[in-house]
């Protein structure tokens, strides 16, 4: 197991229990007491978790990690989605895109896709995007449009927010936005721990003809502090087969295309 992957599920373990021993740490790793020790010390470091006596409690920043230390949870999960998610988009399409580790999946499904990396000298596809991260990966590719909005850019989702993003998104035409998200819940909608972000990505959702969203079967049944865009609003929902069978009905029932893969 890599260092990242260590802290990854650290970050994890303290964000389900509030807090974790080094022992109880060690077993669930499978590393020595030495090697958690040292894991916890630099994760407190970075200001995302406590140190204590014998262990480590949940910080204040532990309910949104940074994006880096997110990337491997369902990472398996995320592919599919996002492959599935880019498949639905077809040659010459307007896409929006905003932050996060599924949407960053879909960016390099729809960057490598053989039909439309095929179209030498022409652009196959235009991507919108407020996600720093996205745009760098992106702009190297030469038959894809890259646009991006500026803003405030958030260190957790290297999303770019604020009055100027919302400003560029309301000026724009989107075929499609796909969005990932912290939670849908089939009353709330779909929606985003922080406020800034949601604000611009319910501008995407607005400008959009279609909007994807794109979440793990983790986030169906969760709320989250700001909505992004209410279920009726949902054209498709991609996600993973744990989904729960009682919560694919409910989005169902309300219109969403919901596609379990």
């Amino acid at each position: 197991m890599s260092t990242h992957e260590r802290w990854t599920r650290l970050l994890d373990a303290l964000g389900e229990r509030g807090r974790i021993e080094v022992g109880e740490a060690a077993e669930l790793l499978g590393v020595s007491p030495a090697t958690v020790r040292r894991d916890l010390e630099e994760l407190a470091r970075q200001q995302l978790l406590t140190r204590t006596r014998g262990g480590a409690v949940l910080s204040g920043v532990s309910y949104d990690l940074p994006l880096r230390y997110k990337t491997a949870r369902k990472a398996d999960e995320k592919q599919r989605i996002a492959r599935a998610a880019a498949a639905l988009v077809p040659h010459g399409a307007v896409v929006g895109l905003n932050g996060g580790t599924t949407t960053s999946e879909v960016a390099r499904e729809l960057a490598t896709r053989a039909d439309l990396a095929e179209q030498v000298g022409s652009t196959a596809l235009t991507i919108v995007t407020n996600a720093v991260n996205i745009a760098n990966e992106l702009a190297v590719r030469p038959h894809v449009k890259t646009v991006v909005t500026g803003g405030v850019a958030r260190p957790h989702s290297y999303e770019l927010t604020g009055p100027i993003a919302t400003a560029v998104l309301q000026e724009l035409s989107l075929d499609f936005a796909i969005l990932g998200v912290n939670a849908v819940d089939p009353r709330f909608g779909a929606a985003a721990h922080d406020e800034g972000e949601a604000s611009a990505n319910r501008a995407m959702a607005e400008r959009a003809g279609r909007v994807i969203v794109v979440a793990d079967s983790t986030k169906l049944g969760q709320r989250a502090f700001a909505r992004v865009c209410t279920v009726p609003k949902i054209h498709v929902l991609v996600t993973d087969h744990d989904a729960p069978d009682d919560l694919v009905e409910q989005l169902s029932g309300q219109g969403v295309d919901v596609r379990c893969v």
